[in-house]
């Protein structure tokens, strides 16, 4: 692709499938050293970048993945908040535990390697970029996926707050809010029979791919964006319009 990311280093959370995996091929055909993190770690070793399995939900594996990172490469450059658990749950079968867990991990788990992330990259100097993987259902208030929803709109407010207290040490924080895509994980779910309708709504047609996303998260990491913070970009091909 090109030589834009050289010399930065990059960690994907989330990256052994789907649009993380995406992402992290694209950071590294654009230059970045990519670090691939995933709980699951097999799915990690093979979409390679080292991968390096991690909980994000847990301050202690988070603290050994940047450990290790500090050891590898000397730190950190940009993060990509993508790890996620996306549910299907109608509203009346949401309970506590339901709900704890996805905020633990969607919002909280954001958070922890957040706060990691720039902690590195204050204490190396660097102006960093942090960017966060939203979603479009924060828009639209999609049904079956109320804490998922909740979560979401957490990281949006978390990212403008973020770009705001960072914007001192020129780390940028952004979110991107795709729309439906055709990714391994929606494939194998019940929201695999949205796409007519979500295609109906939208601008454009056709089916968002893992790529649409990677493409919009390698500009945000770049140069090129380093004047833009505390920003929440949709890229759903118009199914949202705000």
């Amino acid at each position: 692709m090109t030589e834009r990311l050289a010399g930065k280093t990059a960690l994907v959370t989330g990256a052994a499938q789907g649009i993380g995996k995406a992402i992290a091929a694209r950071l590294a055909a654009d230059g970045a050293t990519v670090i691939v993190s995933d709980i699951n770690a097999e799915g990690a070793e093979a979409a390679g970048g080292g991968g390096t399995p991690a909980d994000i939900s847990d301050p202690a594996s988070v603290k050994a993945l940047f450990a290790e990172i500090q050891a590898l490469t000397g730190g950190i450059d940009i993060l990509v908040n993508n790890a996620s658990i996306v549910p299907f749950v109608a509203w009346d079968d949401v309970d506590l535990d339901h709900w704890r867990k996805i905020i633990d991990v969607n919002l909280t788990g954001t958070f922890i390697v957040s706060r990691a992330a720039t902690d590195q990259m204050r204490a190396a100097g660097k102006a960093g970029r942090v960017i966060s993987i939203a979603s479009n259902s924060f828009f639209a208030g999609t049904p079956n996926m109320a804490a998922y929803v909740a979560a979401k709109g957490g990281v949006i407010g978390f990212t403008r707050a973020l770009a705001t207290e960072l914007g001192k040490y020129n780390i940028t924080a952004n979110a991107v809010t795709p729309g439906l895509i055709e990714s391994d994980g929606v494939k194998a779910s019940p929201h695999n029979e949205a796409f007519g309708f979500v295609e109906m709504l939208q601008a454009m047609k056709g089916k968002g791919q893992p790529e649409h996303i990677a493409d919009v998260v390698s500009f945000l990491a770049s140069d090129d964006a380093r004047w833009i913070t505390g920003q929440t970009l949709n890229v759903d091909a118009g199914m949202v319009r705000h």
